[in-house]
């Protein structure tokens, strides 16, 4: 018998480049198809697919939801809702012909805290008056509205890789992104964000801006500026004179370009009268951080109080004022013979300004709130015949109510404001889709698709013509009817604008004078 052989023991070949490459590889395949796998059983994240997070805030520009502050989840929810609707009109319409849309971005922070500049409040007010804007102007004839929301950060300093998402659906063919509003704080980083969408030729309008020193080229304010409010509270003294006892605090925060423009127009247009220069004080606002304790009050109030002022000139956030007049009422009524005035600029009267417990604290200061406003109560509340464009828009508010918009929405004018800004540039395509559909001389149904460069075009034509606001060109907005001036003038401020001076708790009722956003210093230049 033949012995069996045993088989041969091969030494295991040690692994080449070949091998170990080809290994490797697998194994990168291998992470990136768990990845995939596990990604896409989680979702898109808070975020969304658009959107992308830093430090804690979602940012980008998109047409969908995303998680943003609890307060205004279903207000987000409605307008991706409102956008999906205007996309399905184009792309698979249900009946009829396809309607094409264009794009207007609602640039602002969608979230909120103790620093920022604008409130939780503020935003789901301003968010809730763009959209009754969008479903007003998806109602009419014309190309249809998406409103892009383009979140910037609660402290607004996110907002480079937001421009640039803006400016690449600018030059989509079709749908093209044709303006922006929101942009509600005079801030640096604000200036920064205005300089940056001008330089890529995007018109802008500001719903909220004041200061008067935030201008651009494409950068369009509908609200007044400090500067316009002040001649509205001049109006006013010489209407009801002081005794000549002037006081001003000021918000002493370099970085807050709102408080310090409204200061230097304080100092310009009432320091000869009232020599503030040698009677102020100074506090820490509360927008910002690392600048120490905000609200320190205790010395303006104590010099109010010896100066027997009765009149405070306030040059800071309306978020800041509750704090001074608790301050003043811990202090009392200090036996002034008249009350104290406290003069401030705004877009409304914010209703933490207006609630029993301030209210409270007002009497017992001997003290009353004047505020140059953007919009008046009196307007909404019965008090006054609502002007052309306010009807239409309360109209449609009440259907937006139901996203909790908090007791007295309308009275710090942030809904209304808003929905004037997105108006004013949809009001512009619609103009600009008229000429372009008049002058193109074709026989085809298809309307034609501005451009952001045919929008600006259009805003930039003079709204009015010798002392008449043409009905074709001013806006009627739901703050009153008013226009621009054109390039190279007034740097793109409402002209003709209202402007009323509101006082709480109101004084008696003799009706103000109310001024206008003239232009330059003439006083029949606008319509009745």
């Amino acid at each position: 018998m033949r012995p069996r052989r045993r088989p041969l023991r091969r030494r295991p070949r040690e692994w080449g480049p070949v091998e170990w490459t080809a290994a490797l590889g697998f194994g990168v395949l291998l992470v990136v198809a768990v990845t995939v796998v596990v990604g896409a059983a989680r979702g898109p994240g808070k975020c969304g697919d658009d959107l992308r997070e830093v430090n804690g805030d979602c940012v980008g520009v998109t047409e969908y939801s995303f998680e943003a502050d609890p307060g205004i989840a279903s207000l987000v929810e409605a307008v991706a809702e409102e956008n999906a609707r205007v996309k399905r009109g184009w792309e698979d319409p249900p009946s009829g012909p396809e309607i094409p849309y264009v794009r207007i971005a609602l640039m602002m922070p969608f979230t909120s805290d103790e620093h920022s500049a604008m409130t939780t409040d503020m935003i789901r007010r301003g968010l809730a008056g763009a959209l009754v804007a969008q479903r007003q102007a998806n109602r009419f004839g014309g190309p249809r509205f998406q409103l892009l929301l383009a979140p910037d950060g609660r402290n607004l300093d996110a907002w480079e890789p937001v421009v640039t998402r803006l400016a690449e659906l600018a030059e989509d063919t079709e749908a093209p992104l044709v303006g922006v509003s929101g942009i509600p704080s005079s801030t640096p980083e604000t200036r920064e964000a205005i300089a940056a969408l001008s330089a890529r030729k995007i018109p802008t309008v500001g719903p909220v801006i004041t200061a008067s020193t935030m201008n651009s080229p494409y950068f369009f304010k509908t609200s007044p500026n400090n500067d316009e409010f002040t001649r509205a509270l001049k109006l006013y003294l010489d209407d009801r004179p002081a005794r000549q006892k002037g006081f001003l605090v000021w918000d002493n925060r370099k970085q807050d370009v709102y408080s310090q423009n409204l200061r230097s127009v304080f100092m310009k247009h009432f320091d000869g009268r009232y020599d503030l220069a040698a009677h102020s004080s100074n506090f820490v606002g509360s927008s910002g951080t690392g600048q120490g304790v905000p609200q320190r009050y205790s010395d303006a109030a104590q010099k109010i109080c010896q100066e027997k002022s009765d009149i405070v000139f306030f040059a800071g956030r309306d978020q800041d004022l509750p704090a001074f007049i608790e301050q003043l009422a811990a202090k009392g009524s200090c036996e002034r013979t008249a009350k104290l005035r406290i003069l401030k600029i705004g877009i409304g009267l914010e209703p933490t300004l207006t609630t029993e417990a301030l209210t409270r604290r007002l009497e017992e200061a001997k003290a009353m709130i004047v505020n140059a406003s953007s919009v008046d109560p009196a307007w909404w509340n019965g008090k006054r015949k609502p002007g052309k464009g306010l009807g239409p828009f309360l109209d449609l508010f009440e259907e937006v109510k139901k996203h909790g918009l908090g007791g007295k929405p309308l009275d710090d004018g942030y809904a209304v404001m808003y929905h004037d800004a997105f108006a004013l540039l949809t009001n512009a395509v619609d103009r600009t889709v008229t000429e372009l559909e008049q002058g193109d001389g074709s026989t085809s149904n298809a309307l034609p698709v501005p451009t952001k460069d045919d929008v600006y075009n259009t805003l930039i034509l003079p709204s009015i013509a010798g002392d008449s606001c043409s009905i074709n060109n001013c806006l009627v907005g739901a703050a009153g009817s008013y226009g621009f001036e054109g390039p190279g003038r007034n740097d793109q401020w409402a002209v003709c604008k209202p402007v009323p001076v509101v006082e709480y708790p109101v004084d008696d009722k003799k009706s103000r004078p109310l001024y206008r956003t003239y232009r330059g210093s003439s006083t029949s230049a606008c319509p009745a």
